[in-house]
């Protein structure tokens, strides 16, 4: 079209789009017409649209902007993606609180009265509003807003890497902190002291729950939001990174009636996201499933699910106790944190039980010795464990910028990459385009390293062996460590070297 009208075709995903030029005219009129102004020139207007011969429509745009247009020629896919990203901020965002009540445990009494009606037009609940149509839009998992001496800084993690996305003046600092405190239902007059609340939204159509914690701060109290989406619940162990080999030993462990099967890694590295995709497929009519949390993040159709409350005193090991006495089949702990966690975890698995849990290790033998340390006899910790899954969070290349190279030996050589230079085609490098924010990346991928718990394996550990040559057993019978399956990663092209040595030691 664009060859035959002599018109320039323009790529919006790198195309910077001049955000005065494209709120020169309303989301309505945009998504009626399919187009966006991209850029000014004197009196005159570019813009994109996917029927550059529509008389009516570029009419009606000069009418509204007094200049004149000069169309181009763009995707529909890339014309809707941008009216979203440069003028949905600028329409009535109250659509996206009419879920912030029920199950989700949102505050939503603010949604009655007159005097409330009025509220929800005020300029700081439009801010928050802004704010958390943001973090979705830019696939955040957490909104970081942060008090400093002069402003309020707004930080979004995307792809586990933090960024800076707005500064808020001081003044609304106390605003922003009440609103998000109502909505999650805290006590927006104290102060002084740590608070945890969630409440949801519905934003664009999508359902998104939010876990909340405040922080006092010298400059006022910090908040952060975790965003937990409801895909998540819905992941396949098939989705998320595992390599065939991995998965397949992986399987193996939660496919046996009773034992003890743990995942480890730091905050943030996914542990829960691969504990629910496992529950996922044990979920059936014929097994009771049972899991203790601090917190529940996500709600799973058919699962026995507890909250942790240590103001009613039901921790980990009070609920353990009491859920044993409800002939469970399967039992999923959200966290081995002491000695009396980690001793009826154990027990569970030793009397017929399935056991999953996590455990905060950086490999996955220290974790066997973790539990050694807790107090767990080494006899009852080799017999109980079958499995452990330690795992890292690693951000995918940009499929559009990404950019192939051939590195050289000595690199290769010095980060003792497995596979020879003389068999490698072309390994990829972060470049970053407009798609990708100019970071490079796009979506994360899952790192794996599954050990089995073998019977040399279970003898060292009743010898008290260290994580070290529990580590080294076990690579000798199979186990593939993380920065080996990173590298594999970088070889099929999902990932650079450069994020492998980042996320793994």
């Amino acid at each position: 079209m664009a060859d035959t009208l002599r018109l320039d075709l323009l790529d919006l995903g790198n195309f910077e789009i001049d955000i005065n030029a494209a709120t020169l005219i309303e989301e309505e009129l945009a998504l009626r017409y399919k187009v966006i102004p991209v850029a000014l020139d004197g009196e005159k207007l570019l813009v994109a649209m996917t029927d550059p011969v529509n008389v009516l429509a570029i009419d009606d745009i000069q009418i509204i902007t007094g200049r004149q247009v000069m169309p181009a020629v763009a995707t529909e896919t890339d014309v809707i993606a941008a009216i979203k990203k440069y003028l949905r901020q600028n329409a009535n965002v109250e659509e996206m609180m009419e879920s912030v009540a029920g199950d989700m445990g949102a505050g939503g009494a603010e949604a009655d009265g007159e005097e409330d009606r009025e509220l929800g037009q005020a300029p700081v609940v439009k801010l928050v509003n802004l704010i958390l149509t943001e973090a979705v839009r830019n696939r955040a998992n957490d909104v970081h807003i942060e008090p400093q001496d002069k402003d309020v800084r707004i930080r979004f993690r995307i792809d586990g890497v933090l960024h800076e996305m707005m500064r808020s003046p001081k003044k609304v600092q106390n605003g922003i902190v009440s609103r998000i405190k109502i909505l999650a239902n805290m006590d927006i007059a104290e102060k002084r002291v740590p608070q945890d609340g969630r409440f949801g939204v519905v934003v664009e159509g999508m359902a998104c729950d939010f876990r909340v914690a405040t922080l006092p701060t010298v400059y006022g109290e910090k908040i952060v939001l975790r965003l937990l989406g409801k895909e998540a619940i819905l992941m396949d162990l098939n989705d998320l990174g595992f390599t065939d080999d991995c998965l397949n030993r992986f399987k193996s462990s939660f496919a046996k009636p009773y034992g003890a099967m743990l995942v480890t890694g730091p905050t943030g590295s996914g542990k829960t996201t691969t504990l629910y995709a496992a529950l996922n497929i044990l979920n059936d009519l014929e097994k009771n499933l049972i899991t203790v949390e601090d917190p529940v993040e996500y709600r799973l159709p058919g699962i026995n699910q507890v909250q942790v409350n240590i103001k009613a005193d039901l921790t980990f090991a009070a609920a353990l106790r009491s859920i044993l006495r409800h002939d469970p089949d399967i039992v999923m702990i959200g966290e081995i944190r002491d000695e009396e966690t980690a001793m009826i975890a154990i027990e569970s698995a030793l009397t017929g039980h399935l056991v999953l849990s996590t455990l905060h290790t950086n490999d996955a033998a220290s974790s066997l010795t973790r539990l050694i340390e807790m107090g767990i006899e080494p006899f009852l910790a080799s017999s109980a464990v079958d499995c452990v899954v330690a795992q890292r969070l690693a951000r995918k290349l940009c499929d559009h910028c990404k950019e192939g190279y051939k590195p050289t030996k000595k690199a290769l050589d010095e980060i003792d990459f497995p596979i020879p230079e003389s068999k490698i085609d072309v390994v990829y490098r972060a470049r970053g385009c407009k798609k990708c924010n100019n970071t490079g990346y796009k979506g994360r991928i899952g790192l794996y390293e599954v050990l089995l718990i073998s019977e040399n394996i279970e003898r060292l550990v009743v010898q008290r062996a260290t994580s070290d040559q529990l580590n080294k057993v076990a690579l000798a019978e199979g186990m593939r460590t993380l920065r080996h399956d990173g590298f594999l990663k970088v070889i099929s092209g999902m990932t650079s070297i450069e994020e492998i040595m980042r996320v793994t030691t």
